[in-house]
C-alpha cells in the first residue's frame, strides 16, 4: 500500500533470474509470465430477464515461456524430451521468476508449483544475420502463488 505523500518508482523488466529446482544452468535472456484470467460462468435467473449472473469459475491455464542463448549444456532439452517420451518420473519442478529491484533486493516473486515443459522451440538461422541462436521453453503448472 502506497504511502502518502512517498514517491513511487516502477522497477526495471531486466533484473529478474528463473530458478528450476535440479536444473542449475537456468539463465535465461527473456521471459515472459502468463495471462492470469479467469473464466466466466454464466447463471440465468428465472424472472431476471434483463441479463445474467456473471460469477467466477476456474482459472485459464497460462504458459510461462522463457527464451535463451542456445547453450552447449542441455539440461534443459533432457527435462523436455522426459516429457515427449513419457518419462514422467520427477518431471514436474518448482518454478520461480525472481524480480530485483535498482539496489539487486527481491522485490517480488512467482512461483509455479508443478511446473512442466510442453513445448521446446529451437533457433532460426540465417547466413546474413549475425543474431543470437535463441531457444525457448514453454512451461505448464499446476499452481501459481507470489510473493
Amino acid at each position: 500500500m502506497a504511502i502518502p505523500g512517498e514517491r513511487t518508482e516502477a522497477v526495471g523488466a531486466f533484473r529478474f533470474a528463473v530458478q528450476i529446482d535440479g536444473i542449475d544452468e537456468a539463465v535465461f535472456s527473456e521471459c515472459t509470465l502468463p495471462n492470469l484470467e479467469v473464466d466466466i460462468q454464466e447463471q440465468k435467473e428465472g424472472g431476471y430477464n434483463s441479463g445474467v449472473h456473471q460469477l467466477p469459475g476456474p482459472l485459464k491455464p497460462g504458459k510461462l515461456v522463457l527464451k535463451r542463448g542456445l547453450a552447449h549444456s542441455s539440461q534443459l532439452l533432457s527435462w523436455y524430451q522426459d516429457v515427449l517420451t513419457g518419462n514422467l518420473k520427477d518431471v514436474q519442478k518448482q518454478v520461480s521468476v525472481v524480480m530485483y529491484d535498482g539496489e539487486l533486493n527481491e522485490f517480488m516473486r512467482w512461483n509455479f508449483i508443478r511446473a512442466f515443459p510442453v513445448k521446446w522451440s529451437g533457433p532460426s538461422f540465417k547466413t546474413a544475420d549475425n543474431a543470437i541462436a535463441i531457444e525457448t521453453l514453454e512451461l505448464a503448472y499446476g499452481e501459481i502463488t507470489f510473493e
